[in-house]
């Protein structure tokens, strides 16, 4: 037997170690940089994709193991996770839900504009891209809803902190419903690849992934609310967990009503919204809602920070199978189609023309695309998969550099704040 020297290993420069090293260094100087040229708080989701391309293209073979269109289920489950906490975040800044004209703005973005988005981008899919039916609907459901986790900039304040100008709120509300209300459209997509455009495909689709799945997904939001609500500020009225740091606590219990949803065959995304709307309403004015922001904030910004790092490792093998037609359809969305049919969607329930434009146009698109698409691509092998990759990855670099470095001053300005809401670490502002 030949006895094996301990110290031969080492400095062997494990690749994973590597990894490690190179997303801590660029997510370091994502934030750290734009400090230097800017008092805000640094637009760094558009830093941590262009830098997570730099680093990676010098590790041989990273950008082709971490592929999406060959393994999406690490994609899917990393994304997942980032929209959840994201969503429920998004709920429980919401100070107020009332007036209920407040919502109309939201309720034409979500049922009037985010449709004629789908359909839109679909056409422009089809047409100038030539996918399948079943390749541009998925295209348009998955670049329709705008983004919870990387539009932290254009939304309300943090709990107790205000900032609910209609411009937010529209935005903000928006976000919150639009990932789950997306989903009806994806199955669709899912359901044309794999059965065909009958009649039956479509009744199916109507009452279950339009009518039962978004029932359950509020109903399981509620439920789970309401009795997040009662563990953390009424059972035991003497020692109620609300006066201690037990964050975790409501973290676990939005996880709790993500899988409980789920597993009726609801939309767990509504759900980790609703829930967060309903817990905020338990007791609304009270601090701990603060610190469950936090708490809920930093593990969001931490995943995403990887997932961000990790699409601009692959962006190379990505960005490989874009062509002209897909980079146009990309800045279509984010320049012409979004602000145009945001623009005519709001009509009078936005009637400033200033609010009314900076509502249509900042529709960031970011990690709740890179899950759709994943989703998808873990459960139908669509003829289209490289080029739709190819598409979301460049609408969510164009998107965060666009809307990531103009949001948070175009806001500020629309909404008359004479400074910036309390400086949040946000990924896009």
């Amino acid at each position: 037997m030949v006895a094996t020297n301990r110290f031969d290993t080492m400095f062997e420069f494990a690749p994973y170690h590597i990894l490690f090293v190179a997303i801590g260094i660029v997510t370091i100087l994502a934030h750290w940089l734009p400090r230097f040229v800017s008092g805000r708080e640094p637009a760094s989701s558009a830093l941590l994709i262009g830098l997570g391309c730099a680093a990676f293209a010098f590790i041989p073979g990273i950008p082709a193991a971490i592929d999406p269109v060959v393994n999406p289920g690490i994609w899917e489950r990393v994304s997942e996770l980032c929209v959840i906490v994201g969503l429920f975040g998004v709920g429980l800044r919401i100070d107020k839900l009332r007036p209920w004209g407040l919502w109309r703005p939201t309720a034409r973005l979500l049922f009037i504009a985010m449709p004629l988005t789908i359909i839109a981008t679909a056409l422009l899919g089809a047409a100038f891209a030539g996918m399948t039916l079943a390749g541009a609907l998925l295209l348009g459901a998955v670049l329709a809803p705008t983004d919870p986790v990387l539009a932290g900039d254009v939304q309300v304040g943090r709990p107790l902190e205000g900032g609910e100008h209609p411009v937010r709120f529209a935005l903000t509300t928006e976000a919150g419903l639009n990932d789950g209300l997306a989903f009806p459209f994806v199955y669709l997509a899912l359901a044309i690849a794999a059965d065909g455009t009958g009649g039956e495909v479509f009744a199916e689709w109507l009452w279950r992934d339009v009518g039962y799945r978004i029932v359950v997904g509020v109903a399981g939001g509620i439920g789970v609310g309401w009795l997040l609500g009662r563990v953390l500020f009424v059972w035991p009225t003497e020692n109620a967990l609300a006066r201690t740091e037990a964050g975790v606590v409501a973290i676990a219990g939005v996880l709790l009503a993500y899988g409980v949803t789920e597993l009726a065959e609801g939309y767990g995304f509504i759900a980790a919204f609703v829930a967060g709307i309903v817990l905020r309403r338990a007791e609304s004015t009270h601090e701990f809602n603060s610190r469950l922001h936090s708490f809920s904030e930093n593990i969001e910004l931490a995943v995403t920070a990887v997932l961000l790092v990790a699409l601009g490792a692959a962006l190379p093998v990505l960005l490989s199978a874009l062509n002209w037609a897909g980079a146009g359809i990309a800045l279509a969305l984010i320049l012409v189609v979004r602000p145009l049919i945001g623009w005519l969607s709001l009509g009078k329930a936005m009637p400033s023309p200033r609010e009314r434009l900076v509502v249509a146009f900042y529709g960031v698109r970011g990690v709740g695309s890179i899950y759709y698409l994943s989703y998808a691509g873990s459960h139908v092998d669509f003829i289209d998969k490289a080029q739709l990759w190819a598409i979301i990855a460049f609408t969510v670099l164009i998107s965060t550099i666009v809307h990531g470095f103009t949001a948070g001053i175009a806001v500020e300005r629309a909404t008359a704040e004479a400074e910036p809401l309390a400086a949040k670490p946000n990924p896009i502002g």
